[in-house]
């Protein structure tokens, strides 16, 4: 018998998914994510200076925080103070990386910007949720600082969007939720460009193995699930 989602999607079926503008006040761009269960509060601050490295290129950077509220698992989670989770520094260096690909750095200048990923409520696919809603935060910010007159025109040169996939008793399977994830024999997840040029792929048998023709599957369920986010996110930008 194959896999039955729990929520009753067919396997090629993402979870509904929505952005909420300005959520807060303060920052440059603020958005909250909701994707099933899982929700993410994204926001973007924007300073003046980049790191040593970069200092008298004209070239701007944008790096990654991302931490999850105690309350956004069913068992209360301690908060990480001095020393981060391997696994929190591994998800914030992804979502770094994956929002770098879609600026360009000369157009943003000296100027560092920082994204926060907050977990609100976690049922699966957090680090994925907190790239493409993390998109559009940095997409408003953006008009926000032309806008403002701060930039000549918008650094953003690419669309970014992640999802996860599994196969799950031999079912490819599209955006995980929780139940589906501790249950995934082979567990992907992936980011790419409006290009659908490959950012990131991260994947691994949680069990045995799998096959060549099983990764193109899943590389290929993956490329129809970002089209579709894509869409969602021209669309929540108008």
């Amino acid at each position: 018998m194959s896999w039955q989602r729990p929520d009753g999607r067919q396997p090629d079926e993402l979870r509904p998914i929505s952005f909420e503008h300005n959520f807060t006040r303060f920052a440059t761009g603020s958005v909250l994510a909701r994707c099933g269960d899982t929700q993410v509060l994204c926001t973007v601050t924007v300073q003046p200076g980049v790191p040593k490295f970069l200092e008298e290129t004209g070239q701007g950077w944008l790096t990654a925080e991302y931490r999850m509220l105690p309350g956004a698992t069913p068992k209360r989670q301690e908060r990480e103070f001095l020393k981060l989770s391997g696994r929190t520094q591994e998800i914030q260096r992804l979502i770094g990386r994956s929002l770098r690909a879609c600026l360009d750095m000369k157009a943003l200048g000296e100027r560092t910007v920082i994204v926060d990923a907050d977990v609100l409520q976690a049922d699966a696919g957090t680090r994925t949720t907190s790239i493409t809603a993390g998109f559009v935060a940095l997409a408003d910010a953006m008009d926000k600082l032309v806008r403002q007159g701060e930039l000549d025109r918008s650094p953003l040169c690419h669309q970014v969007a992640a999802v996860s996939v599994g196969l799950l008793e031999g079912v490819p399977c599209l955006d995980l939720n929780y139940l589906e994830d501790v249950a995934a024999d082979v567990d992907f997840n992936v980011a790419m460009n409006d290009r659908l040029g490959i950012i990131e792929v991260q994947g691994t048998a949680e069990a045995g193995s799998f096959s060549r023709a099983q990764l193109n599957e899943l590389l290929d369920l993956a490329e129809k699930g970002i089209r579709e986010l894509l869409q969602i996110q021209r669309e929540a930008l108008g």
